[in-house]
């Protein structure tokens, strides 16, 4: 499985799925008491600036399959592929890079403007176009036209599709846009922004992972790493990402990018764990990076018997009625894993709401001939 202001690799062939099943994620609540997390150790900035070492040819032969670590999923992979890569589609255009500063950590995000949501992008540039168009968000020139809009993407902009590069230069030239018009355009921090921050950062170093062998670069090949992406990944692209915050509160909807109970690893309040999460990417440790990464890779925590709970405990701490939240296609949570054959696509129309209603998935599997979904919050039910 390896998964604000914000990359299918050729020759892998299709992944097989190594999700956990039926089983919840691990770490959950338990009806126990949160325990305490240590504060954050403050370190100095390091910025990315390194070159990129020379990518090796993709392995063919079977990945080293990383041991589940205590409390977690018997399926958790994330030195695997976990999700197939299916439909793959080749984008058109690439908007000038625009840098924009990244708005200091806010713990909530109100306004009087519409709210909108966008799940797991993954690459596909002209399916997110499509679907911003007709949310009446841009115009067919990539325009902002939503006025005092504020527009969430829940993170994983790269990987498995044709053009991640493409689609987070447009997430940071809306950005611009949404700010001069009165709105805002933000986004939240995926494992794969994590995986590729790492790919880039850190290469073939190894880390410090059960499987003894694994490294950034070789997860990031394994999990739909687009070598086209990492030939136009600029400086300025790596800083935006680890910026980006980790989780948000808007008009009392929790957003997070993983379905994962791991951001208590991190804080009690929404801005300590983006500010743990933001001091330590500026550490700039591979294995400090792989851990989080390690981390924001589980999934299904909200799903099954005690993802109510998990749920209920996240909001209790966090705050916030509803989890709204990407990382795992709906397919997958509704045990539909789906087919490789596009005239088999998953029946993908909205958001899926579970968990007593305390949980929104917005992961409409694109990646899977799927939906990549924008959605009006609240929803109309």
């Amino acid at each position: 499985m390896v998964e604000g202001s914000m990359t299918q690799g050729a020759g892998q062939g299709p992944a097989m799925w190594q999700g956990g099943g039926a089983t919840a994620q691990g770490s959950g609540f338990g009806g126990a008491a949160v325990p305490p997390v240590a504060p954050a150790q403050a370190g100095p900035p390091v910025h990315a600036g390194a070159p990129a070492p020379l990518l090796p040819p993709v392995v063919t032969s079977a990945p080293v399959r990383e041991e589940p670590q205590p409390g977690e999923p018997e399926g958790y992979t994330p030195t695997e592929r976990d999700l197939p890569v299916i439909n793959t589609r080749n984008g058109n255009g690439e908007p000038e890079p625009t840098l924009v500063d990244v708005p200091a950590h806010s713990t909530t995000n109100e306004g009087d403007g519409s709210l909108f949501v966008v799940g797991d992008v993954h690459g596909y540039l002209d399916e997110l176009r499509e679907a911003l168009r007709s949310a009446g968000i841009i115009d067919a020139q990539d325009d902002w036209i939503a006025g005092d809009s504020r527009l969430w993407f829940l993170g994983d902009f790269t990987d498995r599709g044709p053009d991640g590069i493409g689609v987070i230069d447009l997430v940071m030239d809306l950005s611009a846009q949404a700010a001069a018009a009165g709105g805002y355009c933000k986004a939240l921090m995926g494992n794969h922004e994590l995986l590729l921050i790492g790919a880039k950062r850190f290469g073939d170093t190894p880390v410090n992972s059960s499987a003894g062998t694994a490294s950034f670069q070789a997860a990031w090949l394994l999990n739909g790493g687009q070598r086209s992406d990492m030939e136009r990944l600029q400086d300025h692209h790596v800083q935006w990402m680890s910026r980006l915050d980790a989780m948000a509160l808007a008009d009392g909807h929790l957003l997070l990018h993983s379905d994962a109970t791991c951001y208590l690893d991190y804080g009690r309040t929404i801005d300590a764990v983006n500010d743990a999460v933001t001091v330590a990417l500026q550490r700039n440790d591979a294995d400090e990076t792989w851990d989080m990464f390690r981390k924001f890779t589980k999934r299904f925590a909200f799903r099954d018997g005690t993802g109510p709970e998990n749920a209920r405990g996240l909001l209790s701490v966090f705050g916030g009625t509803r989890i709204v939240h990407g990382h795992s296609p709906i397919p997958y949570l509704l045990g539909d894993v789906g087919s490789e054959d596009e005239e088999a696509a998953p029946d993908v129309t909205g958001p899926h709401i579970y968990a007593d209603g305390l949980a929104l998935a917005m992961d409409g599997g694109v990646t899977m001939a799927g939906k990549l979904l924008v959605t009006q919050l609240p929803l109309a039910e």
